[in-house]
């Protein structure tokens, strides 16, 4: 049975709740800690935690207007350049996953900003100890073309979203794989064609090629 347009919002803010749910909670210990702290040291390390999280919060938050929401106005396309600051907004801080980003376009579509960035979430939780995580996009006339490749010691993407972003059956669909199914459905409105590498492969590698006019 086909996902609806409220059910998929359903999926989407239990996700955006799951994943803001560790860094908010860690500034409600920290304020809590700070409460009852009187030693300058612990002081300090307390605000240090408080400073961490806040920052977790603010990146998480601008990487998912990006990716979900209806960022950069009514217009068409959107900066590359902010593309680029969430994803190492999201990655970068933890040192865990280097990004590279290949991306020569000045400005892109918005699907096509969504569908990158959703794909770079995906690859980049699949590098659970770390990794390469490479972005690509190129513009051919009509069409675009975007790659994300995750190389790690250990790639492991979640069955649910292996199964989100294929024809598989929609009513398996959970908050965890919305992201996949977001990219799914945009890529299928334009047109176009996605390609996961298979469980085996020795690199995780998300190809997609859709219409942008």
């Amino acid at each position: 049975m086909p996902v609806s347009a409220v059910e998929f919002a359903s999926l989407l803010c239990s996700r955006l709740c799951h994943d803001l749910l560790s860094p908010v909670g860690a500034l409600n210990n920290g304020l809590e800690l700070l409460a009852d702290e009187n030693d300058p040291e612990m002081r300090q390390r307390c605000l240090d935690l408080l400073s961490e999280s806040a920052r977790a919060s603010a990146n998480k938050l601008k990487f998912f207007r990006l990716a979900f929401g209806a960022a950069g106005g009514f217009g068409e396309t959107i900066d590359a350049r902010e593309a680029r600051a969430a994803i190492e907004g999201l990655f970068g801080d933890n040192h865990r996953v280097k990004i590279g980003w290949l991306v020569e376009a000045g400005v892109l579509p918005k699907p096509a900003i969504k569908v990158m960035l959703n794909l770079a979430l995906i690859a980049g939780d699949a590098l659970v100890r770390g990794g390469q995580l490479d972005i690509g996009a190129e513009l051919q006339g009509e069409t675009i073309e975007i790659v994300v490749r995750g190389d790690g010691p250990r790639i492991v993407l979640d069955p649910e979203l292996r199964n989100a972003l294929t024809d598989a059956d929609e009513s398996l669909i959970t908050p965890r794989a919305a992201a996949a199914f977001l990219v799914r459905s945009l890529v299928a409105e334009n047109g176009g064609q996605l390609q996961v590498s298979p469980p085996d492969a020795p690199v995780l590698l998300f190809g997609v090629a859709f219409n942008v006019r």
